[in-house]
């Protein structure tokens, strides 16, 4: 079933976005939970007269997130965090505390939900790479080192 997509959802894709999922799922959670309309002649017309209304505005919310991504380039974050000796941290790094070191760094607030590493959680000291999704098209690695307070 094809839908459209009314906000961003990691495993599928963007806002305005025409994909095709399966029936149930689009039917049982997507479009009930408000997340998803049919992608039908109407709804689709109504798509393509918001997405000309917005093309302008896209474009400037793309070219900020360009001049975000060259501050932060080649930024290596440094986070301090409580560990034992053998090099395990009491507790974990996550977003949100890399989102604080950027704040910090740079002083530049970036929301926590668009920074993305491999793990959940960080649980070592050690260097690592978390990609941070300002838009769509604008993205971008951000290395950060845990290290022992």
């Amino acid at each position: 079933m094809e839908i459209i997509l009314k906000q961003d959802i990691a495993t599928l894709g963007f806002t305005n976005d025409i994909v095709n999922v399966k029936d149930g799922y689009a039917r049982n959670y997507l479009i009930p939970n408000g997340m998803a309309i049919i992608a039908n002649t109407t709804n689709r017309k109504v798509l393509a007269e918001l997405k000309r209304q917005q093309s302008f505005k896209e474009e400037k919310i793309k070219n900020e997130a360009l001049t975000i991504a060259k501050a932060l380039e080649g930024l290596q974050l440094r986070i301090a965090a409580k560990a034992g000796t053998s090099g395990k941290i009491f507790g974990s790094v996550n977003s949100v505390q890399i989102a604080n070191a950027i704040k910090e760094a740079k002083n530049i607030d970036i929301d926590r939900k668009r920074i993305h590493m491999n793990e959940d959680s960080v649980k070592e000291l050690g260097n690592y790479k978390a990609k941070i999704r300002l838009h769509k098209e604008v993205q971008f690695d951000v290395d950060f080192e845990v290290y022992a307070e």
